[in-house]
């Protein structure tokens, strides 16, 4: 399983994240592409809080679909186009990893793949071999 580290002589992650992550790699790696709040059949979700809800719910599918779930993820990158919105990625983060805590980077970007969407999340996760 990754082991995940906060050193005390940094400052405390700001919210449920860690500093660093690391695996011994004896298993498998996934390597998820960014999830964005596309439903199967194409649509957009309308706003913040749904995009990101529905780019969570994209990624933990493609974790199932490897085998895996949120205790394996090492590293969380989160984009959004819109400022102010870490305090609804946070909620949505908790929601949807049950207090699993990886390394995650958020970051604010001009813009995405294509007009009206808002968020995009990517991820890595190492399962160790069976």
């Amino acid at each position: 399983m990754p082991e995940f580290f906060n050193p005390p002589t940094i400052h405390a992650p700001a919210s449920s994240y860690s500093h660093g992550a690391s695996h011994a790699l004896s298993g498998r790696r996934l390597v998820i592409s960014g999830q964005i709040g596309v439903d199967p059949q194409g649509n957009v979700a309308e706003g913040v809080d749904a995009q990101l809800d529905l780019a969570w719910s994209n990624l933990l599918t493609v974790l199932r679909a490897a085998d895996m779930d949120v205790r394996h993820l090492l590293k969380v990158t989160v984009f959004s186009t819109l400022p102010d919105t870490v305090m609804n990625f946070r909620a949505s983060r908790d929601k949807a990893l049950q207090g699993h805590a990886p390394a995650t980077t958020y970051l604010q970007v001009a813009g995405l793949a294509a007009p009206g969407l808002l968020v995009e999340i990517e991820a890595e996760a190492v399962r160790d071999a069976d």
